[in-house]
Parts: C-alpha cells; structure tokens; sequence
C-alpha cells in the first residue's frame, strides 16, 4: 500500500505544481512562447480554459487557475482519506489542510526551481531558454537577498538562502498538516 500511496502522491502533487508554475508563470509575466511555458499551458488548459470564461482575475493573480490548483489538493485529501484513512474526511478540516497542503506544494515547485536554476547555471553556456524563463520567475525573489548577501569571489549564495527559507517552511507546514 505503501507504493501506491507515493505514486498517489506524486501525481497529485506533480499535477498541482504544473498548475501552479502556470500561476506562477502568469504573474511573473514570463515569456509565453518559451517551451516550458508552453508545455504548462497545454498541460492546464482543457480545464482551466472553460473555468477562466467563468472566474475572472484578481490583478495579475489568475485565480480560476489558482482555485482549480486549490481543487487538485482538495481531491488529493478526498482520495487519500477514501482510500488510506477512514473514509471520507470531515469537510471542513479537509478544506483547511488543502489551503495548508497547497501552500506547501507551492513551497516545494519554488525549491525545485530554484535546484534547476542552480544546476543549469553551472552546466549551461547561458542561452538555454528554459534558464531564461527560471531566471524570470525566481529573481524577484533572489534580488533582494543580494543586497544582504552579495556575490562573494563569483559566488552567488542567494539560491542557498532561499532554498534554506524554503525548506524551512516546507518543514513547518509539515509538522502540522499530514495527509
């Protein structure tokens, strides 16, 4: 059973990430025609396309592709429960672990990101597209640890920084949401 609560978990997980970089994409602004935006998007679009004529944007937050990343995690908890707990689990603490579990996800899409990142920055030449689109959606973030931590000897540590950040709150969340 085991086995397949992992497999069961990784899809779930995996198809939230998807449709979260498609969130995270969005709001960055990130250059549309780039393969890997590409592949998000067709990835996402059979359902978030019917639910965006529906839920419009708060802003630059996409939020019918927010909600449907929202409804992966609520039918990961239902799933889960129905087949590993003890049955269909209470609505309402199942609602707040999926707020919990969502943000946690989106904890772990930032930390592979950012493992990317720094793997690509040491094996390409700089004209990878796919680096292109990771530089995009991360240095907003990593910007503002440079003014802290500034490149020391031609070492950028600001990626260690807020991968530690990270995992520290990918660590938290966990210690008080198991599904």
């Amino acid at each position: 059973m085991q086995a397949t609560y992992t497999l069961l978990d990784f899809l779930f997980n995996t198809y939230a990430m998807i449709v979260l970089a498609r969130v995270w994409l969005q709001f960055a602004r990130a250059d549309f025609y780039n393969p890997l935006s590409q592949f998000v998007v067709k990835v996402t679009q059979p359902v978030v396309g019917p639910m965006r004529r529906f839920i419009p944007a708060i802003g630059r937050i996409d939020s019918a592709t927010l909600l449907f990343a929202y409804l992966v995690i609520v039918l990961k908890v239902i799933v889960m429960q129905l087949i590993f707990g003890t049955g269909m689990p209470p609505i309402i603490p199942a609602i707040i672990a999926s707020l919990f579990l969502l943000l946690k996800v989106a904890f772990n899409l930032l930390f592979i990101v950012l493992i990317i990142r720094m793997i690509l920055s040491f094996v390409s030449q700089g004209n990878n597209p796919m680096e292109y689109v990771l530089h995009q959606l991360t240095e907003p973030m990593l910007a503002p640890i440079r003014r802290f931590i500034p490149v020391i000897g031609g070492l950028d540590f600001s990626p260690l920084v807020l991968i530690l950040g990270t995992q520290f709150i990918i660590n938290l969340i966990g210690e008080y949401v198991r599904i």
